[in-house]
C-alpha cells in the first residue's frame, strides 16, 4: 500500500511540475503578441452595404489577432441609412473610422 501512494505521489508531482514549466515557458515565450505597424483593414460598402454588420464583425474578429489594426469603412456610394449605420459603427468601436472611398491615399490614413 505504501508503494501504491508514492507511486501516486511522485506521479501527481511530476504532473504538477510539468504543467508548472509548461505554464512559465508559455508565459514568457509568448508574452506580447506582435503588432503590425500601420495595418488598415478597408470594408469598401456600397448602396444599401447589407451585409455590413456581418462584415463589421467579421474584421473586428480579424483585428483582435492582430493587435495595433485599424479598421476603415468606406463609402463607395451607400444610401443616407447604411452611412448612418456605418457611423454608428465607427463611432461605437475604437480604431474604427469612417471615411469617403474616392479619397482613400495610402498616406492619408488615419
Amino acid at each position: 500500500m505504501v508503494l501504491l501512494q508514492d507511486g501516486l505521489i511522485a506521479f501527481f508531482s511530476a504532473v504538477g511540475l510539468t504543467t508548472v514549466v509548461w505554464l512559465v515557458a508559455g508565459a514568457f515565450l509568448h508574452a506580447g503578441r506582435p503588432t503590425v505597424p500601420g495595418l488598415v483593414l478597408v470594408l469598401p460598402l456600397r448602396g444599401e452595404a447589407l451585409a455590413m454588420e456581418g462584415d463589421f464583425r467579421e474584421l473586428r474578429r480579424v483585428r483582435h489577432r492582430l493587435p495595433g489594426a485599424k479598421i476603415l469603412l468606406a463609402d463607395c456610394g451607400m444610401t443616407e441609412d447604411a452611412r448612418a449605420l456605418a457611423a454608428y459603427l465607427a463611432e461605437r468601436e475604437e480604431g474604427v473610422a469612417l471615411v469617403d472611398g474616392a479619397k482613400i491615399q495610402l498616406g492619408d490614413l488615419p
